[in-house]
């Protein structure tokens, strides 16, 4: 029912009060980082049809960062050789602010400059995340409704990446702060490739009188860092954020945000006295 209320709701969107057709909506650009495990890619490309089932009128493409294709550039190359009138709306598969966010993905949109790109904000913190890793959660045995002893003893570790960017750390710090406060529990923040660790946020936890410890796996998809960081996990370990149906809303949203955000007007050249 609600997939055929989406695809309603999408039809009438391309048709105006008057009848007449609407353009068509600029392009989606899904902007994944890439990963030599074969399972990110099978993830992304499922989470890519859910987007499409819920926006079928939308056109969505996928580009990566690095290590596989599409690369992000030729995807881009593709959409101004086809001649996108409004340009594209480029999404980071990618869950905090971060050197990606700030600096790739708008340096290969401004790379081919025949194509009007806006770049949306990364997916997180945003609270769809949060009940996504929730329900992961639950997946892995993690008890809803559990007892107030239990939840004395019980915690999290929110497993991401990790980066050097001050503002990504604040973004994952969040998203703990939001899961933490769903679950009724503390929710520590570590990384694959930074500090804290996994391992030290358990000891950190386990000082604080907390045995039960479940690993979130705050990743969008499976990979090296995904598993080393369950790997960590005392108890449970959820899997990665994967292509559940709060995702592809999720990324639905961004792109209506950017789309909704008026385009910087063109600086003038001042003329000469």
């Amino acid at each position: 029912m609600n997939a055929i209320t989406s695809q309603l709701g999408s039809q009438l969107s391309l048709v105006s009060l008057n009848g007449a057709r609407r353009p068509a909506p600029p392009p989606l650009v899904l902007v994944a980082h890439g990963s030599r495990d074969p399972r990110a890619l099978s993830t992304v490309r499922t989470l890519i049809e859910r987007v499409r089932e819920l926006r079928p009128h939308l056109s969505v493409h996928l580009g990566h960062i690095e290590l596989n294709e599409p690369l992000l550039a030729d995807t881009l190359a593709s959409l101004d050789a086809e001649g996108a009138a409004d340009g594209a709306v480029l999404v980071p598969l990618l869950l905090s602010r971060g050197y990606h966010v700030k600096r790739d993905i708008p340096e290969a949109a401004a790379a081919v400059p025949g194509l009007r790109a806006r770049v949306a904000a990364p997916l997180g913190p945003h609270p769809l995340l949060v009940e996504t890793l929730y329900e992961r959660l639950v997946e892995a045995g993690w008890r809803t409704g559990t007892s107030d002893a239990a939840r004395r003893a019980g915690g999290v570790v929110l497993a991401a990446a990790g980066s050097r960017d001050p503002e990504s750390v604040i973004d994952t710090r969040r998203t703990a702060q939001l899961l933490a406060e769903r679950l009724g529990v503390p929710v520590v923040p570590a990384y694959a490739s930074a500090a804290p660790t996994v391992a030290a946020a358990v000891r950190a936890l386990a000082a604080r009188g907390r045995h039960r410890i479940a690993v979130a796996s705050y990743f969008t998809a499976p990979g090296r860092f995904a598993t080393e960081c369950a790997a960590a996990a005392p108890w449970i370990a959820a899997a990665p954020l994967g292509a559940h149906a709060a995702m592809a809303r999720l990324i639905l949203h961004r792109y209506d945000q950017a789309v909704a955000t008026p385009e910087p007007a063109p600086e003038r050249e001042l003329a000469s006295a």
